[in-house]
């Protein structure tokens, strides 16, 4: 799952509840965490008065634990020669988006997303969206 909270707070809690009750292992990839970390980063990058970056380092360290108390899927071997393999037969999807769909690929999971529209360009990728 690649959690944000660009959904709104109450889907993305019922979501996190949904995930709470379920059976199965859940976990992120690394890709999410690339993501959501460099926009944090940005952010700091972006702000010069020493102030103003205080509630940005609470929010990239709330983020940083959030990461470390979840599984991390790797970018492997595996999903990188999924990768290529997929850029080869023109599956149309960005870079990040298709690394997520080759790291879940690779681990025979299921993605959680509400970008179904893409995900359903990659061969075999099994998604859900629970946030609609």
């Amino acid at each position: 799952m690649c959690g944000s909270s660009r959904q709104g707070p109450r889907l993305v809690r019922d979501c996190a509840i949904r995930i709470g009750l379920g059976s199965e292992e859940t976990a992120t990839t690394i890709v999410c965490a690339e993501e959501t970390l460099r926009g944090w980063l940005a952010e700091l990058h972006r702000l010069s008065n020493p102030h103003e970056q205080i509630a940005a380092h609470r929010k990239l360290h709330d983020r940083i634990e959030f990461f470390a108390a979840w599984l991390v899927l790797p970018w492997d071997s595996d999903a990188a020669d999924r990768f290529i393999r997929l850029r080869r037969d023109g599956v149309r999807v960005g870079t990040m988006d298709l690394k997520i769909a080759c790291i879940t690929l690779a681990h025979d999971a299921t993605l959680l997303t509400r970008n179904t529209g893409d995900f359903a360009k990659v061969p075999g990728l099994k998604f859900e969206n629970w946030l609609d």
